[in-house]
């Protein structure tokens, strides 16, 4: 009998009007994560200004939504490898959508922080739409669709810094609080239109529907499936030591029957993930993720940080005056516009490297790259060498958050793709939480120096292990 598998079936129909359906949906999905992280560039001096705080309170406000963001990132990870990616979707977004309007009511600074935090857990399940988008896709062209669903990140905080740059100085933080929430609204109307990935009703041994999910969107392709009978996967052959075949390095599934294995079906929920994710085939790609994960979080949002900071600390030190912002400054808008633009050839970069280049050259040689651009920050450098540096950096940085944003899904099976990309993502987290301690209190306290040093060693550490990781996934079928 003929059978074929996923990868097959989207192979034969390629990228087309499903396949947009579901780039457009999981890219909202993005610009609403964007838009949520970039605020909190503009938030802080104002409630700080409103409610007479203390800089290390307004600080709490951005530790407290990378919190929720950990935590979320696990928690919604489990929820859609448990009970599906749609599910995930639906409940991650209309919790975000709710917990973002409430704290534009908030009525003092203790309240907001509790529900900024709430945003964050609904915003941690962003990696879900990636998961998602990632399984329709085809192997050979993967990269390069990633790299373009990347530009949802860049249009959100190029919306955002232009939003804030219109509401700010118009009306008050609250609007722009509310406006914010609003693409996640949007995107309630849409969900019945989005299909269950036909990997995970795969794995669930849920064949009948996958293969009318595939059915779909051949027709709305205008393209046909593969003769035969839809099966989960081939044993094909693979790089990952000395292992024979895909399905014995990344998977313990029996192929033909698709059917989980015993010690994950046996076990409940997010401990028996846990257990896959730590198993010995998967320990050393784990573990080196979640160090990647962390110090390209560190490094991408602590460049963003460095924008301003560097700036007010060249000048507060020479001076020994500390600079303030205001309301009707227009100056934190416009430069965060700008080095949001960074990151456009930054994809376009990873664009070309993650296929041609491959997955884990892709990702070193970028921080490598970033190292670069920032040591001479070492050192005071003119205003216009730090933001072409920092310019290249940002660039540098964001390419290499592309490309490993691409290789966490492809390197798990797929019934904890979602979960141990979650984890990953939540590991990634604690770096942007770090990342304000170097970023601004050392060069609050004039210690340049040191401060670029730390940023040196925690990306040459991360493009050392990006070398280390067992698996190249380039032009490889996911499981």
């Amino acid at each position: 009998m003929e059978t074929y598998t996923t990868d097959d079936a989207l192979t034969k129909m390629g990228f087309g009007r499903s396949q947009a359906l579901v780039l457009v949906y999981a890219g909202m999905g993005w610009v609403a994560e964007a838009m949520e992280l970039m605020l909190l560039s503009f938030l802080g001096p104002f409630v700080r200004e409103q409610w007479n705080i203390s800089p290390q309170n307004e600080s709490m406000l951005s530790s407290f939504v990378f919190a929720g963001m950990l935590i979320g990132a696990c928690a919604w990870g489990f929820v859609s490898d448990k009970y599906g990616r749609r599910t995930g979707l639906l409940f991650s977004t209309m919790f975000t959508s709710g917990m973002g309007f409430l704290s534009a009511l908030s009525p003092n600074y203790l309240c907001l922080m509790a529900l900024r935090f709430l945003v964050g857990v609904g915003v941690g399940g962003s990696h879900v739409f990636i998961s998602w988008f990632l399984e329709f896709v085809p192997a050979q062209n993967r990269g390069t669709w990633m790299v373009i669903f990347s530009l949802f990140w860049t249009l959100g905080t190029i919306l955002e810094a232009s939003l804030a740059w219109v509401v700010l100085p118009a009306l008050n933080w609250r609007w722009l609080l509310a406006l914010t929430a609003l693409p996640c609204v949007l995107m309630l109307p849409f969900f019945g239109l989005t299909p269950e990935s036909p990997r995970y009703l795969c794995v669930q041994n849920r064949m009948a529907d996958a293969t009318a999910v595939l059915e779909r969107m051949a027709s709305a392709n205008q393209s046909d499936l593969p003769p035969g009978v839809l099966i989960y996967n081939r044993e094909t052959k693979t790089d990952h030591g000395n292992l024979a075949s895909e399905s014995e390095c990344l998977l313990p599934v029996r192929q033909k029957e698709c059917k989980v294995d015993d010690a994950v079906s046996s076990e409940s929920g997010s401990l028996a993930a846990l257990r896959t994710l730590l198993s010995r085939d998967l320990l050393k790609s784990t573990l080196l993720l979640w160090f990647v994960f962390y110090a390209n979080s560190f490094a991408y949002y602590g460049i963003v940080l460095l924008t301003s900071q560097l700036s007010d600390a060249n000048r507060s030190c020479a001076s020994g005056v500390i600079f303030g912002l205001h309301q009707k400054d227009t100056n934190i808008y416009k430069d965060t516009f700008i080095t949001s633009l960074a990151e456009i050839p930054g994809l376009i970069l990873s664009a070309v490297l993650v296929d041609w280049f491959g997955r884990k050259a892709s990702m070193w040689s970028m921080m490598f790259a970033c190292c670069a651009f920032l040591g001479p920050l070492v050192f005071h450098q003119n205003e216009l060498l730090t933001t072409i540096l920092l310019f290249g950096a940002r660039a540098c940085a964001m390419g290499s958050f592309t490309v490993l944003c691409l290789y966490a899904p492809e390197v798990y099976p797929t019934y904890v793709r979602s979960t141990g990309s979650g984890i990953a993502t939540a590991i990634g987290r604690v770096g942007g939480v770090v990342c304000p301690l170097v970023a601004v209190a050392l060069l609050g306290s004039c210690h340049q120096m040191e401060a670029l040093v730390v940023f040196e060693v925690v990306l040459c550490l991360a493009a050392v292990a990006c070398m280390f990781f067992p698996v190249e996934t380039k032009g490889r079928g996911m499981d």
